[in-house]
């Protein structure tokens, strides 16, 4: 049976920074943690099915809903909203993993999430975690950075007509043998053709096929 608990934190400037842990198991000793993007929430497709995926194979789900299309952050310059995120994040993690018995770790982040992902990763918990970037912002020094050197397990999915996407970075990216990239032709930043329903379904049910098999 489901069991859904939706809690929020203070976060960054005390703002409510709502989460959400999904179990069908008790005392599940795996989770898998939900780092959405800035308008791709986890009620998106990607993690939709994600999500579906994680619970059937008795993980624990964790969803960070931060808001950051809010207008409460409007005023917020790019660096200060990685700032936030990067310190919502770290709330809600150390309120979950606080005495839990959590072994297994997925860790999948979206776009803006993989700001707070690049930083968590260097827990000493989540040294096994395994990390699928979705669409990472490649673009910023300390996600690259942090993707290059990982020595996580990791998936990255991209498309090479993503505002995000620089050829030689993730080209650069192919070097480190724990992350398999996909590149894939033609899609956006949604993993998602442009006009093109029917082949953008076929894309998210190989992205989905991948994590289920990663």
């Amino acid at each position: 049976m489901l069991k859904t608990n939706t809690e929020s934190v203070k976060g960054y400037k005390e703002m409510n920074i709502p989460y959400t842990l999904l179990s069908v198991e008790e005392n599940s000793k795996n989770l898998s943690i939900f780092l959405p993007g800035a308008g791709y929430t986890v009620r998106s497709p990607l993690f939709h099915y994600s999500n579906d995926l994680f619970l059937n194979k008795g993980f624990d789900v964790l969803q960070v809903n931060y808001q950051y299309n809010d207008e409460v952050y409007a005023k917020f310059n790019m660096e200060e909203i990685s700032e936030a995120i990067k310190y919502d994040v770290r709330t809600v993690l150390d309120i979950i993993l606080k005495d839990t018995s959590y072994e297994n770790f997925y860790i999948i982040g979206k776009s803006l999430g993989t700001i707070a992902m690049s930083s968590e990763l260097s827990r000493d918990i989540f040294k096994e975690a395994k990390a699928v970037w979705l669409t990472p912002l490649i673009q910023r020094d300390d996600v690259f950075d942090a993707m290059v050197s990982s020595t996580n397990r990791g998936l990255c999915f991209i498309g090479d007509n993503d505002h995000c996407y620089i050829e030689e970075r993730v080209n650069q990216l192919a070097n480190n043998p724990k992350i398999v990239a996909r590149l894939i032709p033609n899609v956006d930043h949604s993993l998602e053709y442009e006009n093109n329903t029917v082949e953008s379904i076929e894309v998210l049910k190989s992205v989905i096929d991948d994590i289920k098999n990663f």
